[in-house]
């Protein structure tokens, strides 16, 4: 059985988790990495995506957050989220109302870098959007 560490994911609005685990899958800006115990120390940006947890007892949890960042240590991980919430509580409107700001963003883009970040976060929601909610 693997090793448990510290996890805890933290939302300006709450503490959605903070226990042991054997693993955390996190979606960060270059791509998915798993965090277990003993981890390199790395600071990582995240990206619009779910957080999966496998707890202690081998309960998978999994968590939606709109961006942030995570410090991982060899002792453990803090996630700090722009935003998050359970996937199982994840508001439908919610997610619909930021594609939408995301669509103006595009369209009122200024410039290509500015137009180019739009995209790519508009991307990343759609994508998150297909992962989350059944068709």
């Amino acid at each position: 059985m693997p090793e448990a560490f510290k996890f805890e994911l933290v939302s300006p609005e709450r503490l959605l988790v903070s226990e042991q685990v054997e693993s955390v899958v996190i979606p960060g800006a270059e791509g998915e990495m798993t965090v277990m115990a003993h981890h390199a120390p790395v600071m990582t940006t995240i990206k619009p995506g779910v957080v999966t947890v496998k707890t202690a007892e081998g309960k998978a949890e999994r968590y939606v957050v709109f961006g942030g960042f995570a410090d991982i240590v060899p002792a453990g991980c803090t996630l700090l989220a722009e935003s998050a919430v359970a996937v199982g509580d994840i508001d439908r409107a919610d997610l619909a109302r930021r594609i939408q700001e995301a669509r103006e963003d595009v369209a009122d883009a200024k410039d290509d870098e500015t137009r180019s970040k739009a995209e790519q976060f508009l991307s990343q929601l759609t994508t998150l959007e297909g992962a989350i909610l059944p068709a």
